[in-house]
């Protein structure tokens, strides 16, 4: 069981970048999907993410530049990032709370990280 994040790299300041996130191998159900990062000397943040159901939550300097989106057939999250600013610079992880079997626990899941660097 694994999450693949893809979709990072290099852009100028105002450009956009949509990163995927995909779960695979044997999987159960998938809960709450978002994505988080972490810039050098930083905490991880969140940036946006599915909490219950359909409800979003995003990061108050990313309102308005990014959308996430989900396709659940897939077992892929998506996140669209607009206008993007050198301050968005940072080491993105999605992440995903997987239930292997119908009567184990739901466990957070994380992805390897991809690199999203804006420039001036």
């Amino acid at each position: 069981v694994q999450l693949q994040a893809s979709g990072g790299g290099l852009v100028q300041s105002g450009g956009s970048l949509r990163l995927s996130c995909a779960a695979s191998g044997s999987i159960f159900s998938i809960g709450a999907m978002g994505w988080y990062r972490q810039a050098p000397g930083k905490q991880r943040e969140l940036v946006a993410a599915f909490t219950t159901g359909d409800t979003t939550n995003y990061e108050d300097s990313v309102k308005g530049r990014f959308t996430i989106s989900r396709d659940n057939a897939k077992r892929t999250v998506y996140l669209q990032m607009n206008n993007l600013r050198p301050e968005d610079t940072a080491v993105h992880y999605c992440n995903a709370d997987l239930r292997l079997a119908p009567l184990r626990p739901a466990r957070q899941y994380w992805g390897q990280g991809t690199l999203v660097t804006v420039s001036s």
